[in-house]
């Protein structure tokens, strides 16, 4: 009863029916309102309190928190351009890929992990490694949540998924190295193995990932995003795996394994990570980015031992290193269950955010739609620029597959990202606005 009644309550908040700064009614009123026990309303409060729908003020009440409820919202879905209007929220609708929603985070258990590790005594020398209590912790996380079984001497705290790809690129790569990234792909990665010299060769892939028939040889490290590849949406098939294995096994070549958006599938239980099909030949990448926020600054790197003894070297020379009070925070995080608990949350408000877009969006072509973050929605390379410029000019933020192609050309499409908005009601409103610039070809 306490879990139907959070989700009443959510979805008023979401909806614009508990508006912003709204007082709720003392959980003993609610209760006899309702002819359930005080128990139950107040166990729905505290959850709402814990993902931060609710804030208490002092000798005054509970209220709905001050920027997570929309404004009110007519319910029945906009077809003309005119109700679309209507409906979009007042400011920016980030719909843009690779943002998570914050608004989600355990208030209570993220205030207190940074509150613990604030305490830590400052360091003199700090170990390239990462504080060794994390480095436990998250080896015991991975190889429960993405089955990634490596040693804590395999294990290097970074400051994210980029920075230890960075530190890869220094320890593996010579000046004129041929390195492959995805085509279209994460930018990010080309720029990082570009600006360490190597030469960056395009690798095309198609609705379920890498084509890994296409890859050259003569490559020294190819990058790849295979739980759900950034930005067309495929999940690599475990054929294609092995073959990608096989192929750099063959080459004496690294694969650098992002593994974005690896914990939020919605069809199946998540694939393992592709380091556990070969821990010698990948390095595997993680991040609190997607799963927490960009903020706290940690990712981590997993490898062979042998080398990541060489990255950690490396490091030191580069004076390269990870604050360590968000490294002891993220430990607390893990060792007392809350990251554990965030995960499972966050996999279902994205599986009901995916939803609220497939259903938005019905009647276009959608891929990638079955794990993530974003899915991709098929329309014309010139249509697709008119909608996000048209978008813009309604304060909806979307962009085209065109933003992640390193080459010339493009392929055609729009990527619709989920994590950013701030909650359903404005997810669907922006998608709304999205299918009617289709519908016009704009």
């Amino acid at each position: 009863m306490s879990a139907q009644l959070v989700g009443q309550l959510r979805t008023a908040m979401g909806e614009g029916r508990l508006a912003a700064g709204e007082r709720l009614p003392a959980s003993r009123a609610l209760a006899a309102l309702l002819g359930v026990s005080r128990t139950v309303v107040t166990e729905a409060y505290e959850q709402l309190y814990a993902e931060g729908w609710l804030e208490g003020r002092h000798g005054s009440g509970t209220y709905v928190t001050e920027g997570v409820a929309a404004p009110p919202m007519p319910r029945p879905r906009p077809v003309e351009a005119r109700s679309v209007k209507r409906a979009a929220a007042p400011h920016e609708i980030d719909l843009r890929a690779g943002l998570p929603w914050v608004g989600a985070l355990d208030t209570p258990a993220w205030r207190r992990a940074w509150r613990l590790a604030s305490g830590m005594a400052p360091q003199q020398r700090q170990d390239p490694h990462g504080l060794p209590g994390l480095r436990a912790a998250l080896a015991d996380y991975v190889r429960r949540s993405r089955g990634v079984a490596c040693p804590v001497d395999g294990l290097l705290i970074t400051r994210g998924a980029t920075n230890g790809l960075d530190l890869l690129a220094a320890t593996v790569l010579r000046p004129g190295d041929r390195v492959g990234v995805e085509e279209p792909g994460y930018r990010r990665a080309h720029a990082v193995l570009a600006g360490r010299g190597a030469e960056v060769v395009p690798c095309p892939v198609d609705e379920h990932g890498l084509i890994v028939d296409a890859l050259p040889d003569g490559l020294r490290l190819v990058h790849t995003t295979p739980s759900h590849q950034f930005p067309m949406g495929g999940v690599l098939p475990v054929p294609r795996r092995q073959a990608l294995l096989a192929w750099a096994r063959r080459n004496g070549a690294l694969v650098a394994e992002d593994d974005y958006d690896g914990e939020f599938r919605y069809d199946v239980a998540p694939l393992p990570a592709l380091y556990g099909l070969d821990p010698d030949v990948v390095v595997y990448l993680g991040t609190t980015a997607k799963i927490l926020t960009a903020d706290m600054g940690v990712g981590w790197l997993a490898g062979r031992p042998a080398l990541v003894k060489e990255i950690a070297l490396r490091r030191e020379e580069l004076n390269d290193r990870t604050a360590v009070v968000p490294q002891d925070a993220l430990r607390l995080l893990l060792e007392r269950g809350d990251l554990d608990r965030h995960v499972r949350r966050m996999r279902g408000e994205y599986a009901r955010r995916r939803d609220v877009v497939v259903r938005a969006l019905d009647g276009l072509v959608l891929r990638g739609d079955t794990a993530g973050m974003h899915l991709v929605v098929d329309v014309p390379a010139p249509v697709a620029a008119g909608v996000e410029r048209a978008a813009a000019e309604r304060s909806v933020l979307v962009e085209t597959l065109r933003h992640h192609h390193a080459g010339p050309l493009g392929a055609p499409g729009l990527v619709i990202g989920y994590g950013a908005a701030a909650n359903p009601a404005e997810l669907r409103a922006g998608c709304e606005i999205v299918r009617e610039l289709v519908g016009t070809g704009r």
